[in-house]
């Protein structure tokens, strides 16, 4: 079967920038693109209104995704690109469309000052039962905003990549989360950072005013046990420099406030079997929700 970078595109702007930033994905994985369209169909009666007639139908089934491959195009000649409508629920429908790809990405809506998205019920819901990647990119993403600033500040494609953000329980780290994280790092032959926030259990929190050094002891073990979980990794991918972080506090906000020098966050997601609820857990729903750059949801056991 052909490996592919799927994106779904709706015509909104934050799915424009999710196929841009789909394509950039495909040129680094030397993979092709596929342009996924779905169109929901309207109730009967709604579908006999004349501003839902025949003509609407075939410019969102046709003309959208036409006129963005052609747009892809121009941009990425080096891609390889195919479009594909589908008609269903959009959700299922995507979840079916990307059962195979390396990859999926879908669109998000960009918020202002601390949010970074705002994931609609569609994208949390391939979010939530995907088993494979998932990237929500935000609407305004651009390729300089996942680069360092040229010498005189200026934002830029052409400059380094931002590291990549990983978000890490090292006390149960999860193999495919991590191995994405790496291999995202090498592609884009930057530094990955990896952040394990923790809390202090409630029964130390009235007695460190008095006692700092168990608070440090605390971080200290944190930190070791986060080496020990990265240590194999670091030997499988020698030529990716690794910072390692420990800070306490939420996880979700310390990730979020380092999202904003990331060119991409990776988090992962436990594999429920469950079709109730969407399953994504808190430091997830959190950066999926705040996060400043795009963001790679890995599901794993």
């Amino acid at each position: 079967m052909i490996r592919t970078v799927v994106a779904g595109l709706d015509g909104s702007s934050e799915s424009r920038a999710a196929a841009e930033w789909a394509a950039r994905e495909a040129e680094l994985r030397g993979l092709p693109l596929k342009i996924v369209h779905v169109w929901e169909p309207a109730p009967e009666p709604m579908a006999q209104a004349p501003l839902l007639g025949t003509e609407t139908q075939r410019h969102w089934s046709e003309r959208v995704p036409r006129e963005a491959a052609e747009v892809m195009r121009r941009r990425h000649p080096g891609v390889e690109l195919t479009t594909e409508h589908l008609t269903g629920a959009p959700a299922d429908t995507l979840l079916k469309a990307a059962a195979d790809a390396e990859l999926l990405v879908l669109g998000s809506r960009g918020l202002g000052g601390f949010g970074g998205f705002m994931v609609g019920s569609v994208g949390l819901s391939v979010v939530a039962h995907a088993e494979r990647p998932v990237v929500l990119v935000r609407a305004g993403e651009q390729a300089a905003d996942e680069h360092e600033p040229d010498q005189a500040g200026i934002p830029s494609a052409a400059t380094p990549y931002h590291p990549v953000l990983l978000g890490l329980d090292a006390a149960s780290p999860a193999d495919p989360v991590i191995e994405f994280a790496f291999e995202e790092a090498a592609r884009r032959n930057t530094g990955l950072r990896v952040i394990h926030g923790w809390n202090l259990p409630p029964y130390y929190v009235y007695g460190l005013t008095a006692d700092t050094q168990l608070h440090d002891e605390i971080a200290r073990q944190h930190a070791a046990v986060l080496a020990e979980a990265l240590r194999p990794w670091r030997q499988k991918h020698p030529n990716v420099e690794v910072t390692e972080a420990t800070p306490s506090g939420s996880p979700g906000i310390r990730l979020v406030d380092a999202s904003h020098t990331a060119s991409l966050v990776v988090v992962g997601r436990r594999i429920r079997r469950s079709p109730f609820g969407a399953h994504i857990g808190p430091v997830t729903h959190t950066v999926l929700h705040h996060a400043a750059a795009p963001v790679a949801v890995i599901a794993h056991n």
